[in-house]
This record gives C-alpha cells, structure tokens and sequence, in this order.
C-alpha cells in the first residue's frame, strides 16, 4: 500500500472532522493566568481514546496536566526512532471583549478562517498533531517507531510547569520533536534568539511633590536615565559562529521579504532591548521613593545571556545608578537544530510534497519551547498554521488551508521520520 497517499487521501475525506475538532478547542477558555487545562485535557484523552490512544497524564499541579500519548510502533525499521509531537493547551487572556469583532471563544470557521483566541497560537496547530496521529493509529499505519504525543498546559506565562517540568522529570523520550507552534507556510523554525530577562530597583528621597526637584529626589527620574543608557545593549558586537552566519543571512532575507515595509530583519544580530513594565511611585503628589524596572532582552549568536547582564550593570553604573541586576523569567542563549538533521529535511521535504513550492528553515526572533527540548539534544523544529499578524491580538484567527495542509504535513512527517513496515498485503 502507498501510505503516504492513503494518508493524504484520508485527511482530505475528513477535513471537516479536523475543523470541527479546532473549533472545539478553541471553545474551552484555558486563559493563562490563570491556568486551567482540566477540561480540555478531558476531552483530549477521550478523543484520543476513540483512535485506540492511551494517555498517561502527570500533573504538575491540581489544574496543570501534562499529557503523554503513544501510537507504538514496531521498532524495526525506525531503528529506536520516537518522534515527539508536541503542543500546549493555554491561551493568553482575550483582553477587552469590546474590542473583539467575534466572541473569542466562538470557534467559528468563517471567511476561510478559524476564529478565536489560541486560533494561531497555537489550537489549530494542536489540533492538527492530534488529528494527524489518531488518523495513522485508525488507519493502523505500521510505523518503524514510537510517535507520541505531548501535550502541556503551560507555555505563555514562561512554560515552567509544560516541556521542562516533563523533560526534568524524563516522562518522555524522543529522538526528535516537532512542535506545531505558529510558522510561515513554507518556513518552519529552526532556531532562535536567546533571552535574558532582568530587573533593577532604583532608590529615592520622598518629599513633597509641589517642591520638586529642589526637595527629594525622584527614584523615577533616575531610573529613566537609566532606561535611556541601557538602550547601547543593542551596541553589543556578537561574535557569530561561522556555522550559523548562513541560517542568520537567510533569516534575514525572510523577514525582509515577509515585512517589505518592516525593519525586523535588523534583530537577527542585534540585542534588543524591550523596557516592558516600570512600577514606582506612591501618589501623584509625592516624589517617588522607588521604582523598579523589569527588561526583556534577546540575545543572538555570538552573545552570552550573562554578557548582557554584565553590561546592563555597567551602563546603570555609567549613569550614576548603583543597584542589584536580578534574572527572572527567560534566561539562556540562542540555539538552533540544523537543517541537516534528519527531522528537518523530512518536515521541511514534507512541506515541499504537500504544496508544490520551496520550503526552507528560518530562525525566530523570539522563543518557545524548542529552547527546552535542544537543551536535552533532542532535534526540534516549529511549524504551524497561523494568521501571523493576529497572534497575542484582538480578533485572532488562522487560515483554514493552512490548517488542512499542516496536518498533512505532521503525517507525512511521521511517515518519513519513522518509516514504515511492508506488510504482507502492502
């Protein structure tokens, strides 16, 4: 039997069981914070159930459940392969309902589209996975090897409780992974910038406000001289390693092509410097006896996450504040999986079959999960479907052809990857 066009066949049959198993993910509220994926994971093991899917599920809190779903395969021609794929079930917070032109949580195709909050980021992509993989167990595909499912609640808030509380705790194993995070349709991602978040606290002299500035001394105003001086960390000179100089250029050239009017493609080498949230001050008439100002920086190739804390130190020095640098959130450095991994060139050929037109691999400017599976050298890539520009926005959607052509993709990925045992009917 031709597998691959069986299985390509198939998804075109069932498109209308892939959309409307979308339009009900979208329909459970898993905001975070504050973090509820009971529901939905409920409903995720007895879809998977119905495919002959068992699940095993590890909770990370009461409210917090981690997913792990295996299709087994013989092991012989896959040769130990498992092939991970991989998704989370929280959202970010719709925000202002007001400023929605649909019920976030509607999960309606309209228009082509999927609507709703997680529509892009990242129900759809989830949504695709679990379709593609219950689809090759109803079917009884043979695989060579294990492809399982994992599936977290925990992902927008910094994913502390998701990939990595499961990778630490080796609940799951993988040879490699794939994780249905939003893409471009022909461009998977295959790296990305490092981050380094962090924080400072800057002391003043309370006094009234009407006598400012010749009474107290407004630990506002200091910290804006500050905020101005750690605008140079862009001025930090990576020392780019030879062997991602190509990826970066082609990145590069993406982004230019993707955002004509757009100046994105300057970050692939740069540190950007994102002053995200400022707290200080006790009243409108009182001068500020303290504020604290938290930082979110990306770092590329070629710069270490603790240089650029070293530096932001310096330049508060340089500016006369004397205070703590302290890490939160996201901390490491950039890292990808090359194009040359065995997973990369099946998902990306996969595209290639699928839609006719060259695919290649670029890096992201920003992070994800992959960060965590690299860190335990297990090869991993992201690709999704996805309305790019509504991502974290009002009105969230995603492409229902990107949606079809996504899952065919995850399948014939899965048949590339593992491979595929003749039977004696084949």
């Amino acid at each position: 039997m031709n597998w691959r066009q069986k299985v390509l066949d198939e998804i075109d049959a069932r498109q209308e069981e892939l959309l409307e198993l979308c339009s009900k993910f979208i329909q459970f509220p898993t905001e975070n914070p504050p973090g509820d994926s009971r529901d939905i994971s409920d409903f995720i093991i007895e879809y998977l159930a119905k495919s002959g899917i068992g699940t095993t599920v590890h909770a990370a809190t009461p409210e917090m459940l981690n997913l792990v779903s295996t299709y087994k395969g013989s092991g012989r021609t896959g040769s130990g392969k498992k092939l991970i794929f991989c998704g989370h079930t929280d959202v970010v917070p719709a925000g202002d309902l007001d400023r929605w032109d649909f019920d976030p949580f509607c999960g309606e195709i309209r228009d082509g589209y999927l609507l709703g909050r997680g529509a892009s980021d990242m129900k759809a992509g989830l949504a695709g996975v679990l379709f593609a993989a219950s689809l090759l167990a109803k079917l009884g595909v043979p695989l060579g090897g294990d492809l399982t499912l994992l599936v977290v609640p925990d992902e927008e808030t910094g994913g502390h409780l998701g990939v990595p509380w499961v990778l630490e705790r080796g609940l799951v194993e993988g040879t490699a992974a794939v994780i249905a995070e939003p893409s471009g349709p022909l461009n998977p991602t295959i790296g990305q910038k490092g981050s380094c978040w962090f924080e400072f606290t800057v002391e003043g002299t309370p006094g009234h406000g009407s006598l400012s500035p010749v009474v107290g001394e407004s630990a506002i105003v200091k910290a804006a001289k500050g905020i101005e001086a750690l605008q140079r960390l862009w001025d930090i000179e990576p020392n780019i390693p030879e062997e991602v100089k190509s990826i970066i250029a082609i990145s590069q050239q993406y982004a230019k092509e993707r955002e004509p009017e757009g100046l994105a493609y300057q970050v692939f080498d740069h540190v950007s410097v994102n002053i995200g949230t400022i707290q200080g001050g006790t009243k409108v008439n009182v001068v500020a006896d303290r504020c604290t100002v938290q930082v979110d920086s990306r770092v590329p190739f070629g710069v270490d996450y603790r240089q650029v804390m070293d530096r932001a130190g310096s330049l508060l020095l340089e500016a006369g504040i004397e205070t703590d640098i302290k890490p939160f959130g996201f901390q490491g450095n950039a890292n990808w999986t090359p194009p040359e991994e065995p997973v990369v060139k099946h998902l990306v050929d996969s595209i290639s079959e699928v839609s006719g037109e060259e695919a290649y691999g670029v890096l992201q400017w920003a992070s994800s999960d992959a960060r965590h599976f690299r860190t335990h050298n297990i090869p991993v890539l992201q690709y999704g479907p996805a309305e790019l520009s509504t991502i974290h926005s009002f009105n969230e959607k995603a492409p229902v052809w990107q949606i079809i052509r996504s899952a065919k993709v995850y399948a014939l990925t899965a048949l590339k990857y593992l491979g595929v045992e003749e039977t004696p009917n084949a």
